[in-house]
């Protein structure tokens, strides 16, 4: 390995992860780990969102929808087994079929950016509306009732693995989310350095160019709503876990929007952006809690239109000086300099 492998390796890698590992460390000095948890639950999936709309251009409201089919997958499976570690494998596998499928129809079948985004949008409202019409006994998978509005509660949550009693504490929990979330960083972080991710950029800057290149664009698309609908999968079984009950909340239009204000402030074109973008806007919601003097949504919008006028490439863009489209179209600057190198790379491939 060269010296400047070397220290690209460190920059793009090492460097991170001991910074991100310092923060970890220290965080439960200043709020409770319980938390924090739900703080890196919500960054997985922003950077879910933040992988296929920052670097693919595909902007979905379907997000939301895969979190929760995450969960009840999860929550379904460990009631009917009571297999919880394999109850997490096979909500990822599941999920990650179903976006298969789903993403296929949709990208061949050539649907726009707009169509997709509003397809995406009616897919994750009739989850949310039929869950909420599974009060009846009628309907149950195996063991599990589905409960309607109330969701399903009681069911087996992570445990050590050599004792079936012996539960996650909230400090293990929390130091176990912070390992899927540095995990799930460095494995996008790796996508985007590969022939795969410099594929994914140029569709993202210019879809025809590259489809003249002889790439297909629709296949390279599906693969990336793939892995980010396991991304998802992977955060809605933490809350899961987290929150002991899964409602048809989480697929709620709310729960969809505010992802992707997480990555709208937090900067779109980087993996750290929608990170730091749910972190903050999930502390303020936080803080705010429960109160009625002013509207949390209120906020919010109002935090939402001061970030986009204050940093208008996100907070995390404004210090790496990415530049990149909220439509997922191209401007002038670094990212189109960027583009014209990775498609000329990809022309001599």
């Amino acid at each position: 390995m060269t010296s400047q492998q070397t220290g690209g390796f460190t920059h793009v890698f090492f460097v991170p992860i001991v910074c991100g590992t310092l923060v970890f460390l220290f965080a439960p000095v200043f709020a409770s780990t319980y938390t924090l948890s739900l703080l890196c639950v919500y960054a997985l999936l922003a950077i879910s969102l933040g992988l296929i709309w920052g670097f693919g251009g595909i902007l979905c409201f379907g997000q939301g929808a895969f979190f929760g089919i995450g969960a009840y997958s999860y929550v379904i499976f460990s009631i009917n087994f009571g297999l919880p570690w394999t109850s997490v494998l096979f909500a990822i596998v599941f999920t990650v079929l179903a976006t298969t499928c789903f993403g296929a129809a949709m990208f061949y079948g050539r649907l726009g950016d707009v169509y997709l985004a509003v397809v995406t949008l009616v897919f994750t409202l009739i989850l949310n509306r039929f869950l909420n019409s599974t009060a009846g006994p009628e309907y149950q998978i195996g063991s599990a009732r589905l409960g309607g509005f109330n969701g399903i509660p009681g069911f087996p949550t992570l445990n050590f693995p050599w004792s079936d009693a012996a539960f996650l504490s909230d400090m293990v929990f929390y130091i176990l989310c912070c390992v899927i979330l540095v995990i799930s960083w460095v494995f996008c972080r790796w996508i985007l350095r590969s022939h795969f991710g410099r594929v994914l950029v140029a569709i993202r800057e210019n879809e025809e160019r590259v489809e003249l290149t002889g790439y297909d664009v629709r296949l390279y698309k599906t693969a990336a709503f793939s892995i980010s609908g396991g991304l998802a999968a992977m955060a809605g079984v933490l809350y899961a876990n987290w929150a002991g009950i899964v409602t048809p909340n989480l697929f709620s239009l709310t729960l969809s929007a505010e992802i992707i204000i997480w990555t709208v402030v937090g900067g779109l074109g980087t993996l750290f952006g929608p990170m730091i973008g749910s972190a903050v806007l999930t502390a303020v919601k936080l803080g705010l809690g429960h109160q009625t003097l002013v509207d949390n949504f209120f906020v919010m919008g109002i935090l939402l239109i001061a970030a986009v006028l204050v940093f208008p490439r996100g907070i995390a863009g404004a210090f790496s000086g990415r530049r990149v489209s909220v439509f997922g179209s191209k401007k002038k600057g670094k990212w189109q300099t960027r583009s014209n190198r990775t498609q000329e790379k990809l022309s001599n491939d």
